[in-house]
């Protein structure tokens, strides 16, 4: 009688200990993923502050940071648009299609574990070795990493949804105060160790990698999402 009930409390133990690993893994994936769906739902779209200069677009940010200290950069907003806008045009991102706007911190080394996942707890990173936009070469961002399943979800996981986007689809980056607008063209599924999309390949024509751990919620494949510059 003692080992039935042995067996019965660690068999429920073990059960538990499984979903729990499931909702650590899987979790916060699938919370962006209910997110998207319900916005879709509500025909909620986002658009881009179209403001010009780019000083006036950073005094809206102010003024809707001094109502809300927990706002990133959103929202001028009415019933079924929201306007996104850059939390910062020295070096930042906003992806419509999802809803993403985050900042982006630079020269970030990918080979650093230590490095890009404290950097990752607060933006999204910027490839050491990758170029600048403007400069004729790949710019590489990536997020969405971890050094064990169960902390995936610290770390920044503002691109979740990148595999939502579709050739065609806006990415705008903002860099030294010009707004860079790309359409993406081209998604890849790749293993952890290839590295060959992190180069600069100045000359090579504006084009820009964004990176994610595949499926969402692990860290065992990478997927691209690869933009080129709209005026190409």
């Amino acid at each position: 009688m003692e080992k039935r009930k042995v067996m019965y409390y660690a068999g429920n133990f073990l059960i538990g200990m499984a979903v729990l690993g499931l909702v650590l893994t899987f979790g916060q994936s699938l919370y962006f993923e209910a997110a998207y769906k319900i916005n879709q739902l509500k025909g909620i779209s986002y658009g881009v502050a179209n403001t010009s200069p780019l000083g006036e677009i950073l005094k809206i940010s102010r003024d809707e940071q001094e109502k809300s200290e927990s706002l990133l950069s959103k929202v001028l907003e009415n019933n079924t648009e929201k306007i996104l806008i850059p939390p910062s045009t020295d070096f930042s991102i906003v992806i419509p299609k999802i809803g993403a706007s985050e900042k982006i911190t630079a020269n970030v080394d990918p080979a650093n574990k230590k490095e890009y996942l404290k950097v990752l707890q607060e933006s999204i990173a910027h490839a050491k070795g990758s170029a600048f936009p403007g400069l004729n070469g790949t710019t590489y961002l990536f997020a969405h990493s971890a050094d064990n399943f169960w902390n995936v979800g610290r770390y920044n996981a503002v691109f979740y949804l990148i595999g939502k986007l579709e050739n065609d689809d806006d990415i705008y980056v903002f860099s030294q105060g010009k707004r860079y607008n790309y359409k993406v063209y081209d998604k890849k599924i790749v293993d952890p160790s290839d590295v060959e999309y992190i180069s600069s390949n100045i000359g090579g024509g504006d084009r820009l990698i964004l990176q994610t751990c595949w499926p969402p919620g692990t860290t065992w494949k990478r997927e691209l999402v690869f933009g080129k510059l709209k005026s190409q």
